[in-house]
C-alpha cells in the first residue's frame, strides 16, 4: 500500500489532535445537553431593554447549539416574579434568566422579604452589558455644566427636582447617590415609568433625570433637553462631548442598569463553563456588538465567578445609598 506523503499525514494528524482535545473539552458536560428547548426568562415585560437584548442573545445561542431557545416574559413586582421563577426552576440547564440589577442587587435592600435569595438561589453564568445613565436638565434650567447645577442646588435646597421611572430604580438611585456624593438636598419625583418622567423634564416640569442612554439619546439629539455628564467610567462613544460624572468633579461616581445571564443553583458546573464560553463568543458577534453599542451600553462578559463578584460588589454599594437615604418600597 503507498504511503501517504509526510505532509498530509502531518496535517490529517494535527486535524485529529485537535478534533480529540475539542472533545475532551466537552467530556464533562452531561451527555445530550442540550437534546431539547432551552427557556430563557425575563423577569420583564416585553419590548423593553431587558427583552429586547435578550431576544438576541436567544436567537444567537440558538444558532450555536441547534436547540431552541425561547423567551419568556414574566413581569411583575420589580422583577421578583420573573427571579423567582428563575430560582425556582429545575436546575438541569434547560431554565436560563435574565439576572438585572434590581432583583439581583436592590431589592435585597429594598424589601424586606423576597421569594429567593440572590446569592444562594441563582448562579451567575455572565455579564452581559453596563449600560450608564446621562444627566440631563430641562433646557430652562440656567446652568451648563455639573458645577453649575450644584452649585444652583446649593443655593436653592429643595427647589430642584429630579424625576424616576419609581423608587429603587436605576434612575432614582442615581439621584440619591449625587444627592449624596454632592452634599446638596434635590427632590426626589418618582414616575410609573420612565417615559412620563423624561416627558416632564422635556416640557420644564423637571429639573433634572439620570436616564438610560438609548432612552436620553433621541431628546439630546433633538436639543429638547441639555446632557451633563454620563455616569460610566469613560465618556460614551455615542455622546462623545458630555464628561462622566468624574470628570465633572464627582469621584468615584459609577452608576449603571446592567444584565446577565443566571441559571438556578444546583446547575451542573459544566454546563454553566459551557454556557459562558458560549454567551462570551457571542458578546464577539458583530451584530451584538453593534446592538449593544449603539445604545450607549458597554459588553462586558467574562467568568461566572467576575460576574458573581459584581452582583456582590452592587449589592454593598446600593445597599448603603438606601439606607443613607432611607427608602423603603412602596
Amino acid at each position: 500500500m503507498q504511503l501517504l506523503p509526510r505532509f498530509v499525514r502531518s496535517v490529517l494528524f494535527a486535524v485529529c489532535a485537535a478534533l480529540s482535545l475539542g472533545v475532551q473539552a466537552q467530556t464533562n458536560v452531561p451527555a445530550g445537553w442540550p437534546n431539547k428547548t432551552i427557556t430563557l426568562i425575563v423577569p420583564y415585560a416585553p419590548g423593553g431593554f431587558s427583552d429586547t437584548r435578550m431576544r438576541l442573545l436567544a436567537r444567537k445561542l440558538s444558532d450555536k447549539i441547534g436547540q431552541p431557545v425561547v423567551v419568556e416574559n414574566k413581569g411583575g413586582a420589580g422583577g421578583v416574579i420573573g427571579t423567582a421563577l428563575i430560582a425556582k426552576a429545575a436546575p438541569d440547564g434547560y431554565t436560563l434568566g435574565s439576572g438585572n440589577l434590581a432583583p439581583l442587587a436592590v431589592n435585597p435592600s429594598l424589601m424586606a422579604k423576597l421569594p429567593y435569595d440572590p446569592i444562594k438561589d441563582l448562579a451567575p453564568v455572565i455579564l452581559i452589558e453596563n449600560s450608564p445613565l446621562v444627566l440631563s436638565v430641562a433646557n430652562a434650567l440656567p446652568v451648563k455644566t455639573l458645577a453649575e447645577l450644584i452649585a444652583l442646588a446649593s443655593k436653592t435646597p429643595g427647589k430642584l427636582t429630579f424625576g424616576s421611572s419609581g423608587v429603587g430604580g436605576a434612575h432614582h438611585l442615581s439621584g440619591e447617590m449625587f444627592r449624596e456624593s454632592a452634599k446638596i438636598d434635590i427632590v426626589h419625583v418618582p414616575y410609573k415609568g420612565g417615559s412620563p418622567a423624561a416627558t416632564d423634564l422635556m416640557a420644564g416640569h423637571l429639573s433634572m433625570m439620570f436616564e438610560m442612554g438609548y432612552a436620553a439619546l433621541p431628546s439630546i439629539q433633538a436639543g429638547r433637553v441639555r446632557p451633563l455628564a454620563v455616569t460610566s467610567q469613560k465618556r460614551l462613544t455615542i455622546l462623545p462631548d458630555v464628561p462622566t460624572m468624574a470628570e465633572s468633579g464627582i469621584k468615584d461616581f459609577e452608576s449603571y442598569n446592567w444584565q446577565g445571564i443566571v441559571v438556578p443553583t444546583g446547575t451542573p458546573a459544566p454546563i454553566i463553563s459551557r454556557l459562558n464560553q458560549l454567551f462570551n463568543e457571542i458578546l464577539k458577534d458583530p451584530d451584538v456588538a453593534q446592538a449593544i453599542s449603539s445604545v450607549g451600553s458597554e459588553a462586558v462578559g467574562g467568568t461566572p465567578e467576575q460576574f458573581g463578584d459584581f452582583i456582590r460588589s452592587e449589592t454593598a454599594k446600593w445597599a448603603q445609598v438606601i439606607r443613607a437615604a432611607n427608602i423603603q418600597a412602596r
